[in-house]
């Protein structure tokens, strides 16, 4: 009977035996169900948005709700300043939070960031890593916390951190391996946010750009005639001659240096000028716009286009900036002919004659303009004939290269001159720039391209 009796007793306690490992199997199939069923709540979580912003706020709201945690935020690293930065902060003193910054290795998340490892803390206070920087900053007592790492693709891309369980309890080392758990999609997901940010940053960067290079333009262009002028000369019933001026521009970038103008002085004469800025694009554009209100600011009647020139150079000088520019600035006396012009290290002009020939304009030179302080700038003297053409260019296309790295040069210049001799201003124009493009055959434009044309024809009665 006492042996049926312990047989029974053993048959018992090894169901009992049997039983409890069954449960203690289930309860760990229910705790795994319930972490991977967690796992994939803050999947769905984070997987919700390609937004930086959205995704740190789902982030920080699905870490407390799961770790039963009072707050969480994320703290992310700027690699070029070795530092990690709040990039969002909730509450009424979010704007302060996110004023803070600390060095990989300066307090717990500094430590976690610069280590890789992850930390459970039951007394933040007591422990030596910790930095009060951002608690004193709002208020916020920290009891006990977690910190994991954000790591993807190899690479620290922050961390995240909990705070203070609720209840008053201590978070636990399964607590620990669940965040850490959870710390694995959340980094996937931020470095993609990270990188649409990224790019959307740079796209509207780009269409800022894009959009002030387009008023920039617009601008400069403004400060250059858009239409030809004629003036006449000689008594007012009956004209001797008429001055005709056209010119085309095309900026190498958006905008450029090159300018030109050109207006009457009183009944009968046109000034005109043609110059290049040192430099390009937007730098070039602000020196071009100063340098042509100047001229135009103190240009008078009485003045000689040397005098000008030396009264503008002077202010230039004033700016101590490292551009300067070559100009050519002519005074024609439409009813004589008579052509005072000053030069200041430009591109020879050429002038074609009515009797078919076609010739460099010679004068004394100056400095370009900007270089030195005391330049006094000469004026020289030539006469146009009736159906004389002056052509003003800058170097953009006689510099202009191919793929083989051969200038267009003053040769091709003159040669083409010659064979349009006949052509009138707007086809001259135009070919000019045609037979650049074509010498360069595709290679990058390098340089703006500036041409203006001056014609002293017959009045026509």
């Amino acid at each position: 009977m006492n042996i049926a009796v312990g047989v029974l007793l053993l048959i018992c306690l090894a169901i009992v035996a049997g039983w409890q490992r069954s449960e203690r199997k289930r309860n760990a199939a229910e705790l795994e169900l319930g972490r991977t069923m967690q796992l994939f709540d803050v999947s769905l979580e984070v997987n919700s948005t390609i937004h930086k912003q959205d995704l740190l706020v789902k982030i920080m709201e699905t870490s407390s709700r799961i770790m039963n945690a009072e707050a969480s935020s994320v703290i992310l690293v700027d690699e070029e300043k070795g530092e990690l930065f709040f990039d969002l902060a909730l509450g009424t003193k979010g704007d302060e939070v996110r004023e803070i910054r600390l060095k990989i290795g300066e307090g717990i998340a500094g430590w976690v960031a610069q280590t890789g490892q992850s930390v459970k803390i039951d007394d933040a206070a007591q422990d030596e890593r910790w930095s009060s920087k951002v608690a004193k900053r709002i208020d916020y007592p920290t009891r006990s916390m977690l910190c994991v790492p954000l790591i993807s693709k190899g690479k620290i891309i922050g961390v995240l951190q909990v705070l203070n369980k609720r209840d008053g309890a201590h978070f636990s080392e399964r607590d620990l391996q669940l965040l850490e758990s959870i710390a694995s999609p959340i980094a996937a997901s931020l470095e993609n946010a990270m990188l649409y940010d990224a790019l959307e940053k740079t796209t509207a960067t780009k269409e800022r750009m894009e959009s002030e290079l387009r008023i920039a333009t617009e601008i400069q262009m403004g400060f250059l005639p858009r239409q030809s002028l004629a003036v006449s000369g000689g008594p007012a019933e009956s004209p001797s001659a008429t001055a005709q001026t056209q010119a085309v521009i095309r900026p190498a970038r958006e905008v450029g240096g090159d300018f030109y103008d050109y207006f009457p002085i009183g009944d009968n004469r046109l000034f005109f000028i043609l110059g290049d800025v040192s430099d390009k694009g937007i730098p070039a554009a602000l020196f071009m716009a100063v340098t042509m209100t100047l001229l135009k600011g103190k240009m008078t009647a009485e003045m000689t286009p040397g005098e000008l020139l030396t009264a503008v150079n002077r202010e230039l000088y004033k700016d101590d900036s490292s551009m300067f520019a070559t100009i050519f600035c002519g005074l024609l006396d439409v009813g004589t002919g008579q052509l005072l012009y000053s030069d200041g290290g430009h591109c020879p002009p050429y002038l074609m004659r009515q009797a078919g020939n076609v010739e460099q304009l010679k004068g004394k030179k100056g400095l370009p303009l900007g270089v030195m302080e005391d330049m006094e700038y000469r004026d020289n003297e030539v006469t146009l004939a009736i159906g004389d053409r002056l052509v003003l260019y800058t170097d953009g296309i006689t510099e202009a290269e191919n793929r083989q790295l051969e200038q267009y040069g003053f040769t091709r210049l003159q040669q083409l001159l010659a064979n349009e001799q006949a052509s009138p201003q707007t086809r001259l124009l135009d070919r000019m720039v045609e037979d650049v493009d074509q010498f360069t055959n595709g290679a990058i434009q390098s340089d703006d391209i500036a041409v203006l044309i001056v014609d002293r024809k017959p009045s026509e009665m």
